[in-house]
Protein backbone atom coordinates (compact mmCIF):
# COMPACT_ATOMS: atom_id res chain seq x y z
CA UNK A 1 0.00 0.00 0.00
CA UNK A 2 1.46 3.60 -0.55
CA UNK A 3 0.44 6.25 1.83
CA UNK A 4 0.78 10.01 0.58
CA UNK A 5 -0.52 12.64 2.78
CA UNK A 6 -2.67 14.75 1.74
CA UNK A 7 -2.51 18.29 0.73
CA UNK A 8 -4.23 19.84 3.76
CA UNK A 9 -2.04 17.57 6.07
CA UNK A 10 1.39 18.63 4.14
CA UNK A 11 0.17 22.45 4.34
CA UNK A 12 -0.66 22.23 8.03
CA UNK A 13 2.58 20.18 8.57
CA UNK A 14 4.52 23.29 7.25
CA UNK A 15 2.32 25.61 9.26
CA UNK A 16 3.71 23.96 12.13
CA UNK A 17 7.13 23.80 11.36
CA UNK A 18 7.09 27.69 10.46
CA UNK A 19 6.03 28.61 13.67
CA UNK A 20 8.40 26.31 15.81
CA UNK A 21 11.18 26.97 13.83
CA UNK A 22 10.60 30.78 14.26
CA UNK A 23 10.33 30.46 18.38
CA UNK A 24 14.03 29.50 19.73
CA UNK A 25 12.48 26.38 21.23
CA UNK A 26 16.02 25.36 22.43
CA UNK A 27 15.86 28.51 24.64
CA UNK A 28 11.91 27.68 25.40
CA UNK A 29 13.06 24.17 26.68
CA UNK A 30 16.34 25.54 28.65
CA UNK A 31 14.47 28.35 30.87
CA UNK A 32 11.25 25.18 31.45
CA UNK A 33 14.40 23.17 32.94
CA UNK A 34 15.15 26.04 35.29
CA UNK A 35 11.51 26.85 36.15
CA UNK A 36 10.60 29.56 34.11
CA UNK A 37 7.73 28.48 32.41
CA UNK A 38 6.82 32.05 30.64
CA UNK A 39 8.03 31.25 27.38
CA UNK A 40 7.08 27.72 27.42
CA UNK A 41 3.67 28.88 28.11
CA UNK A 42 3.63 31.84 25.67
CA UNK A 43 4.13 29.20 22.79
CA UNK A 44 1.63 26.43 24.39
CA UNK A 45 -0.76 29.26 23.55
CA UNK A 46 0.65 29.72 19.92
CA UNK A 47 0.20 26.34 19.55
CA UNK A 48 -3.07 25.28 20.94
CA UNK A 49 -4.52 28.21 18.84
CA UNK A 50 -2.87 26.12 15.68
CA UNK A 51 -5.90 23.84 16.76
CA UNK A 52 -2.86 21.25 18.71
CA UNK A 53 -5.23 20.35 21.75
CA UNK A 54 -7.83 19.71 19.10
CA UNK A 55 -6.63 17.18 17.12
CA UNK A 56 -7.46 13.77 19.47
CA UNK A 57 -10.93 14.36 19.20
CA UNK A 58 -11.33 16.51 15.65
CA UNK A 59 -8.76 14.80 13.54
CA UNK A 60 -7.17 11.60 12.77
CA UNK A 61 -3.72 9.90 14.34
CA UNK A 62 -2.32 10.73 11.22
CA UNK A 63 -2.57 14.32 12.41
CA UNK A 64 -1.86 13.73 15.96
CA UNK A 65 1.48 11.79 14.98
CA UNK A 66 2.41 15.29 12.56
CA UNK A 67 2.27 16.81 15.48
CA UNK A 68 4.12 15.11 17.60
CA UNK A 69 7.16 14.74 15.14
CA UNK A 70 7.31 18.31 15.04
CA UNK A 71 7.08 18.58 18.97
CA UNK A 72 9.83 16.49 19.01
CA UNK A 73 12.18 17.83 16.22
CA UNK A 74 11.90 21.01 18.45
CA UNK A 75 12.33 19.66 21.60
CA UNK A 76 8.81 21.46 22.77
CA UNK A 77 9.10 20.88 27.00
CA UNK A 78 5.28 20.52 28.52
CA UNK A 79 2.66 17.91 29.28
CA UNK A 80 1.43 17.65 25.51
CA UNK A 81 0.78 13.97 25.50
CA UNK A 82 -0.94 14.05 28.34
CA UNK A 83 -3.21 17.56 26.82
CA UNK A 84 -3.53 16.84 23.92
CA UNK A 85 -3.50 13.09 22.53
CA UNK A 86 -4.68 10.76 25.90
CA UNK A 87 -7.00 13.26 28.24
CA UNK A 88 -8.60 14.10 24.95
CA UNK A 89 -9.82 10.54 24.27
CA UNK A 90 -10.68 9.30 28.12
CA UNK A 91 -12.32 12.35 28.84
CA UNK A 92 -14.25 12.84 25.65
CA UNK A 93 -13.80 16.49 25.07
CA UNK A 94 -10.89 19.24 24.39
CA UNK A 95 -8.84 19.61 27.84
CA UNK A 96 -9.17 23.16 28.51
CA UNK A 97 -6.25 24.81 29.55
CA UNK A 98 -2.96 22.65 30.88
CA UNK A 99 -3.41 18.88 32.28
CA UNK A 100 -1.94 15.77 32.93
CA UNK A 101 -2.16 12.48 33.96
CA UNK A 102 -0.55 9.79 35.66
CA UNK A 103 -1.00 6.25 34.13
CA UNK A 104 0.46 3.58 36.52
CA UNK A 105 2.28 1.37 35.48
CA UNK A 106 3.58 2.80 32.48
CA UNK A 107 3.46 6.90 33.42
CA UNK A 108 3.37 6.18 37.23
CA UNK A 109 4.52 10.11 37.68
CA UNK A 110 2.56 13.00 36.06
CA UNK A 111 4.90 15.00 33.78
CA UNK A 112 4.68 19.41 34.73
CA UNK A 113 1.82 18.63 37.49
CA UNK A 114 3.93 22.06 38.87
CA UNK A 115 2.60 24.08 35.55
CA UNK A 116 -1.08 21.91 35.43
CA UNK A 117 -4.61 23.43 35.77
CA UNK A 118 -5.70 19.82 36.30
CA UNK A 119 -4.16 16.64 37.34
CA UNK A 120 -5.46 13.34 36.86
CA UNK A 121 -4.87 10.08 37.89
CA UNK A 122 -5.97 6.95 35.33
CA UNK A 123 -7.03 3.74 37.14
CA UNK A 124 -9.16 0.77 36.74
CA UNK A 125 -12.38 2.25 37.43
CA UNK A 126 -11.15 5.65 35.29
CA UNK A 127 -10.08 9.04 35.76
CA UNK A 128 -9.81 10.43 38.85
CA UNK A 129 -8.42 14.29 40.08
CA UNK A 130 -5.33 14.17 41.68
CA UNK A 131 -2.42 16.70 43.57
CA UNK A 132 0.82 16.73 42.91
CA UNK A 133 3.09 15.01 45.49
CA UNK A 134 6.83 14.46 45.13
CA UNK A 135 9.38 15.59 43.01
CA UNK A 136 11.51 13.10 41.05
CA UNK A 137 14.21 14.12 39.09
CA UNK A 138 14.51 12.97 35.12
CA UNK A 139 17.59 12.68 32.83
CA UNK A 140 15.76 15.62 30.64
CA UNK A 141 15.83 18.45 33.01
CA UNK A 142 12.76 20.16 31.15
CA UNK A 143 10.56 16.65 32.48
CA UNK A 144 9.44 17.34 36.04
CA UNK A 145 7.83 14.32 37.37
CA UNK A 146 5.34 14.86 40.15
CA UNK A 147 4.17 11.54 42.53
CA UNK A 148 0.14 11.05 42.85
CA UNK A 149 -1.53 8.45 44.19
CA UNK A 150 -1.90 4.98 42.70
CA UNK A 151 -5.53 3.84 42.75
CA UNK A 152 -4.51 0.29 40.41
CA UNK A 153 -3.80 -0.43 36.95
CA UNK A 154 -4.22 1.54 34.10
CA UNK A 155 -6.99 0.51 31.44
CA UNK A 156 -5.47 -0.17 28.35
CA UNK A 157 -7.92 1.64 25.58
CA UNK A 158 -7.44 3.97 22.94
CA UNK A 159 -6.76 6.79 24.54
CA UNK A 160 -3.35 5.12 26.16
CA UNK A 161 -2.56 4.12 22.01
CA UNK A 162 -3.09 7.25 20.79
CA UNK A 163 -0.38 8.81 23.70
CA UNK A 164 1.88 5.97 23.01
CA UNK A 165 1.63 6.82 19.26
CA UNK A 166 2.05 10.23 20.02
CA UNK A 167 5.21 9.45 21.87
CA UNK A 168 6.39 6.82 19.28
CA UNK A 169 6.02 10.63 16.73
CA UNK A 170 7.90 12.57 19.16
CA UNK A 171 10.94 9.98 19.29
CA UNK A 172 10.52 10.18 15.87
CA UNK A 173 11.01 13.77 15.30
CA UNK A 174 13.69 14.34 17.97
CA UNK A 175 15.58 11.49 16.65
CA UNK A 176 15.33 13.58 13.02
CA UNK A 177 16.47 16.47 14.26
CA UNK A 178 19.87 14.67 15.86
CA UNK A 179 20.58 13.36 12.51
CA UNK A 180 20.02 16.50 10.70
CA UNK A 181 22.35 18.60 13.07
CA UNK A 182 25.20 15.65 12.68
CA UNK A 183 24.91 16.10 9.34
CA UNK A 184 25.46 19.82 9.38
CA UNK A 185 28.57 19.59 12.07
CA UNK A 186 30.22 16.64 10.16
CA UNK A 187 30.09 19.05 6.83
CA UNK A 188 32.04 21.73 9.29
CA UNK A 189 34.01 20.03 11.42
CA UNK A 190 37.70 19.37 9.92
CA UNK A 191 40.38 17.20 11.21
CA UNK A 192 43.47 16.64 9.35
CA UNK A 193 42.71 19.19 6.77
CA UNK A 194 39.61 17.68 5.77
CA UNK A 195 35.87 17.29 6.81
CA UNK A 196 35.24 14.45 9.27
CA UNK A 197 31.81 14.09 7.19
CA UNK A 198 34.39 12.77 4.22
CA UNK A 199 35.29 9.40 6.38
CA UNK A 200 33.74 6.93 5.78
CA UNK A 201 33.12 5.67 8.65
CA UNK A 202 31.28 8.88 9.69
CA UNK A 203 29.29 8.53 6.38
CA UNK A 204 27.94 4.90 7.54
CA UNK A 205 27.16 5.72 10.99
CA UNK A 206 25.07 8.40 9.47
CA UNK A 207 23.58 6.07 6.78
CA UNK A 208 22.67 3.96 9.36
CA UNK A 209 20.52 6.02 11.48
CA UNK A 210 18.91 7.43 8.02
CA UNK A 211 17.61 3.85 7.46
CA UNK A 212 16.75 3.52 11.04
CA UNK A 213 14.56 6.49 11.00
CA UNK A 214 13.51 5.57 7.25
CA UNK A 215 12.31 1.87 8.81
CA UNK A 216 10.46 3.80 11.44
CA UNK A 217 8.48 6.08 9.91
CA UNK A 218 5.85 3.67 8.06
CA UNK A 219 5.20 1.93 11.23
CA UNK A 220 4.13 5.14 12.77
CA UNK A 221 1.78 6.51 9.92
CA UNK A 222 0.74 2.75 9.36
CA UNK A 223 -0.18 2.78 13.29
CA UNK A 224 -1.93 6.25 12.69
CA UNK A 225 -4.54 4.54 10.14
CA UNK A 226 -4.84 1.63 12.25
CA UNK A 227 -4.06 1.96 15.68
CA UNK A 228 -4.39 -1.67 16.97
CA UNK A 229 -2.52 -2.14 20.35
CA UNK A 230 0.50 -4.06 18.11
CA UNK A 231 1.20 -1.93 15.90
CA UNK A 232 1.43 1.04 18.00
CA UNK A 233 3.85 -0.96 20.28
CA UNK A 234 5.66 -1.49 16.88
CA UNK A 235 5.61 2.28 15.84
CA UNK A 236 7.03 2.47 19.61
CA UNK A 237 9.90 0.24 19.45
CA UNK A 238 11.19 1.22 16.35
CA UNK A 239 10.89 4.65 16.74
CA UNK A 240 12.94 4.06 20.38
CA UNK A 241 15.53 2.49 18.65
CA UNK A 242 15.80 4.69 15.79
CA UNK A 243 16.20 7.73 17.96
CA UNK A 244 18.63 5.97 20.34
CA UNK A 245 20.03 5.28 17.80
CA UNK A 246 20.66 8.37 16.28
CA UNK A 247 21.77 9.84 19.52
CA UNK A 248 24.52 7.48 19.87
CA UNK A 249 26.01 8.24 16.94
CA UNK A 250 25.54 12.15 17.55
CA UNK A 251 27.63 12.02 20.25
CA UNK A 252 29.93 10.38 18.89
CA UNK A 253 30.33 12.25 15.57
CA UNK A 254 30.22 15.47 18.50
CA UNK A 255 32.71 14.24 20.21
CA UNK A 256 33.44 15.65 23.91
CA UNK A 257 30.99 18.51 23.06
CA UNK A 258 28.11 16.73 22.68
CA UNK A 259 27.92 15.92 26.44
CA UNK A 260 27.85 19.38 27.32
CA UNK A 261 24.30 21.47 28.69
CA UNK A 262 25.55 24.63 27.10
CA UNK A 263 25.06 22.86 23.39
CA UNK A 264 22.15 22.30 21.87
CA UNK A 265 22.51 18.63 21.61
CA UNK A 266 22.05 17.52 24.87
CA UNK A 267 18.53 18.93 24.76
CA UNK A 268 17.54 15.91 21.83
CA UNK A 269 19.62 13.64 23.67
CA UNK A 270 18.36 13.77 27.16
CA UNK A 271 15.11 14.09 25.54
CA UNK A 272 15.36 11.03 23.75
CA UNK A 273 16.68 8.96 27.12
CA UNK A 274 13.62 9.86 28.63
CA UNK A 275 11.31 9.29 25.66
CA UNK A 276 12.13 5.81 25.27
CA UNK A 277 10.72 4.79 28.38
CA UNK A 278 7.66 6.84 28.55
CA UNK A 279 4.33 5.59 28.20
CA UNK A 280 5.61 2.00 28.17
CA UNK A 281 9.19 0.48 28.68
CA UNK A 282 10.60 -1.64 25.48
CA UNK A 283 9.87 -4.79 27.29
CA UNK A 284 6.35 -4.02 27.88
CA UNK A 285 5.82 -3.41 24.09
CA UNK A 286 7.33 -5.93 23.07
CA UNK A 287 5.51 -8.12 25.17
CA UNK A 288 2.49 -6.77 23.72
CA UNK A 289 3.73 -8.22 20.14
CA UNK A 290 4.69 -11.16 20.88
CA UNK A 291 1.57 -12.10 23.33
CA UNK A 292 -0.23 -10.70 19.61
CA UNK A 293 1.38 -13.00 17.61
CA UNK A 294 1.50 -16.10 19.72
CA UNK A 295 -2.00 -15.70 20.34
CA UNK A 296 -1.38 -15.56 24.39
Amino acid sequence: MKFELTSDQRDFAASLEALLASADTASIARAWADGDHAPGLKLWDRLAEQGLTMLATEATPVEVCLAFEALGRHAVPGPWVESAAYLPLALGHEVEGIATVAVPPHTPYALDADVADSVFLAGADGLTEAQPGERHRSVDRARHLFSVTATGPAPDDSAFELAVLATAAQLLGAGERVLADSVTYVKQRRQFGREIGSYQAIKHQLADVRIALDFARPLVLGAALDPTPRAVSAAKVMCGDAAYLASRTGLQVHGAIGYTQEFDLSIWITKIRALVTAWGTHAFHRGRILDSLVGA
